[in-house]
C-alpha cells in the first residue's frame, strides 16, 4: 500500500490527467476508459465498468470497461438492471455479483458503485470490483470512486453536448447544401467561408476555388451600366444599415453564361456596430427577367400591330365614307378589300392571342383524324404563293402513297402556314421554298425549307419562346408578335410531336415536325433532304 501523502499525491495526478483528457480531446469511450482505469488502479481494484443510460430506452449499458472483455458485458445485464432500479437491496446487488462471477468464473468479491449525476439526474454508474475478501472498501473509497464519477459526469456531458453542436451543424450544412438557392457564408472581410452546390451552378466556381475569395471577385454583380455593384454599392456597407439588404443585377459565370441574380443578405455586426460576416441567399431570376422583358417586348409589339391594321382600316374607312368625293368602283373594291385584308389581319393577331391564353390555361383542344398532308399542303402553298412574290418557287415534295397522319387539321393547317409565310418573311432574296416529308416507323416527319437569311446559334434556342422575335434589321422590319413559333411547337407537342429547327446564318432554315401516323403502316422509303439542297 502507498503511504497516504504518496496516495492523495497520485489520486489527485490522477484526477489532473482526467481533467486534462477532457478538456483536450471529446472522444467519450477514451475518456471515460481513462476514468475507470485510474478509478480501479486508485483504489486498488481489480475489474470496472462506467454505464450509461442510453437515450432511447433509458436502459443502462456499459459504456467501458477495466479488464472485462466486451463478450462478457451481457452477462452484467441483470446487475445493470438491479443498479438502475431505485431502492434495490444489498443484498438483491450480491447477489446479482454472485451469478456473474459464477457464471464467468470471475473473483468479484466486493463491489462499490456510485451514480454518475449530472445537475442531480443520474446518467450512469460507476462500479468498482475487488477479488480480496480480506480488505473491504471504505469511505475514503468511495469518496475517491465518487470524485472520478463527477469527472465521468463531466465527460459524459461534454460529449453530448459536442455531439448535438456537430449533429446541427451537420443538419444545417445540409440544409444549405440541399437549399435549391444559392448560399455563401462571408466573413468579416468579406471573404466566403461556405459555398453550397446550387451557388457552384450558378457562378460556375467550384467550391474548393470560391473558399477564400472575395464576393465581388465570385459574384461580381453588375448593373445595367455595367458597373459592378460589388465593388462600387455594396449592399453591406451602405449607411443606413438595412436589416436585410437585397441587390440585384446580372453576372457572368465563370463557363462565360450570363445570368441576372437577386442576393439577399443576413448580416451580423458585432458591440461596436463592427461587420462581422454575413449569409447570402442567392437566387437566379434570368427567367423573370426575361420573362418582363418578353412581356415589355410583347406590350411593344402587340401594340404596333394592333395600330397598324386599325389606323389602316380607319384610314380607308374614313377616305371612302367622304361626302365630297365621287369614288369610282374599282377604287370602292380596292379600299374594301385593304380593310377585309387587314380585318382578318387582326383576326389572325386576336386568334393567335387566345390560342395563346389557352395554352397557358390548358385548354387548347383538338379534334383528331386521318389528315390527307399531301393534300392539305398543296392547298395552302396555293393559297400563300397566290400572294407572295413571283421571285419564289414553291417545291412539294411527298412521296407517292403518302400515309395520313393522326392530326387536327384545323391546328396543322396553322402550324404549315406559320412556317410557310415565314420563310417568305424571312427570304427577302426569294429562292426556293419546299414542303416534305417522310414516314418512318410510326410517325411522319415533315420539314419546311427555305434559301433566307438563316438563324444565328445564340437566337434558335429561343425563337420558340413566347413573344420572341430575332433582334436584327429583317426581324424589326418583319410584321409579326413573335407567337407563331411558340404556337407552332405547342400544337406539334400537343399531337405528341416534336418541332426543331436546323440553320446555318446566309444560307437558309429548315424546320422540321413529326406527327403520329393514323395507319400504322410500314414506312415508304425516302430519304431525309440534306439542310441545303441545291439544284
Amino acid at each position: 500500500m502507498l503511504e497516504l501523502p504518496d496516495y492523495q499525491l497520485r489520486q489527485r495526478d490522477y484526477l489532473i490527467r482526467i481533467s486534462q483528457a477532457i478538456t483536450a480531446q471529446l472522444d467519450l469511450p477514451g475518456v471515460l476508459s481513462l476514468v475507470v482505469r485510474y478509478a480501479v488502479e486508485i483504489v486498488a481494484g481489480n475489474y470496472g465498468f462506467i454505464a450509461l443510460h442510453e437515450e432511447s430506452d433509458d436502459e443502462l449499458r456499459i459504456a467501458v470497461a477495466n479488464n472485462i472483455a466486451p463478450e462478457q458485458y451481457a452477462e452484467f445485464k441483470p446487475l445493470l438492471r438491479v443498479l438502475g432500479t431505485p431502492g434495490a437491496t444489498a443484498k438483491e446487488r450480491a447477489r446479482a455479483v454472485l451469478r456473474i462471477a459464477d457464471r464467468l468464473h470471475l473473483p468479484l468479491r466486493q463491489m462499490v458503485s456510485l451514480p454518475l449525476l449530472l445537475r442531480g439526474d443520474p446518467i450512469g454508474v460507476i462500479v468498482v470490483f475487488r477479488a480480496a475478501v480480506n480488505v473491504a472498501f471504505t469511505l475514503d473509497d468511495q469518496a475517491l470512486i465518487e470524485a472520478f464519477a463527477n469527472q465521468a459526469a463531466v465527460a459524459v456531458q461534454n460529449a453530448r453536448l459536442y455531439q448535438a453542436a456537430v449533429q446541427e451543424q451537420q443538419r444545417l450544412n445540409a440544409i444549405i447544401e440541399q437549399s435549391a438557392d444559392g448560399v455563401m457564408i462571408l466573413d468579416w472581410r468579406w471573404r466566403i467561408t461556405s459555398f453550397n452546390r446550387a451557388m457552384e451552378h450558378l457562378t460556375g466556381w467550384p467550391r474548393e476555388e470560391a473558399i477564400g475569395r472575395p464576393c465581388a471577385e465570385v459574384l461580381g454583380i453588375h448593373n445595367d451600366q455595367n458597373i459592378n455593384i460589388c465593388l462600387t454599392a455594396c449592399p453591406l456597407q451602405r449607411l443606413p444599415r438595412m436589416a436585410n439588404p437585397t441587390v440585384e443585377g446580372r453576372i457572368t459565370t465563370r463557363d462565360g453564361r450570363e445570368r441576372y441574380i437577386s442576393s439577399r443578405y443576413s448580416p451580423t455586426y458585432g458591440s461596436d456596430d463592427e461587420f462581422l460576416g454575413a449569409i447570402a441567399n442567392v437566387r437566379d431570376i434570368t427567367a423573370q427577367i426575361l420573362e418582363d422583358q418578353q412581356q415589355a417586348t410583347f406590350i411593344s409589339v402587340i401594340s404596333h400591330e394592333l395600330k397598324t391594321p386599325v389606323a389602316i382600316i380607319k384610314g380607308y374607312a374614313s377616305t371612302l365614307s367622304r361626302t365630297d368625293a365621287n369614288w369610282d368602283i374599282a377604287t370602292v373594291r380596292d379600299g374594301l378589300n385593304v380593310i377585309e385584308e387587314e380585318s382578318d389581319r387582326l383576326n389572325e393577331l386576336i386568334g393567335n392571342l387566345l390560342d395563346v391564353s389557352r395554352l397557358q390555361a390548358g385548354g387548347l383542344r383538338l379534334r383528331f383524324g386521318p389528315v390527307d398532308l399531301p393534300a392539305l399542303s398543296e392547298r395552302i402553298v396555293q393559297a400563300i404563293a397566290a400572294t407572295t412574290p413571283t421571285h419564289f418557287e414553291f417545291q412539294l415534295r411527298f412521296p407517292s402513297g403518302f400515309p395520313p397522319v393522326h392530326a387536327d387539321e384545323e391546328r396543322l393547317r396553322m402550324v404549315l402556314s406559320n412556317l410557310l409565310s415565314n420563310a417568305v418573311k424571312y427570304s427577302p432574296e426569294g429562292g426556293v421554298i419546299r414542303l416534305g416529308g417522310w414516314a418512318e416507323a410510326d410517325e411522319a416527319i415533315v420539314y419546311v425549307s427555305d434559301q433566307g437569311v438563316g438563324i444565328a446559334p445564340e437566337d434558335q434556342p429561343r425563337i420558340f419562346d413566347r413573344f420572341y422575335r430575332v433582334d436584327n434589321s429583317l426581324g424589326r422590319q418583319t410584321q409579326g408578335a413573335g407567337l407563331g413559333l411558340y404556337l407552332a411547337r405547342a400544337i406539334v407537342e400537343a399531337h405528341g410531336g416534336k418541332l426543331w429547327v436546323e440553320s446555318q446564318p446566309g444560307r437558309g432554315s429548315r424546320f422540321i415536325f413529326t406527327l403520329p401516323l393514323e395507319l400504322r403502316s410500314l414506312p415508304v422509303e425516302t430519304a431525309a433532304p440534306p439542310l441545303l439542297e441545291q439544284e
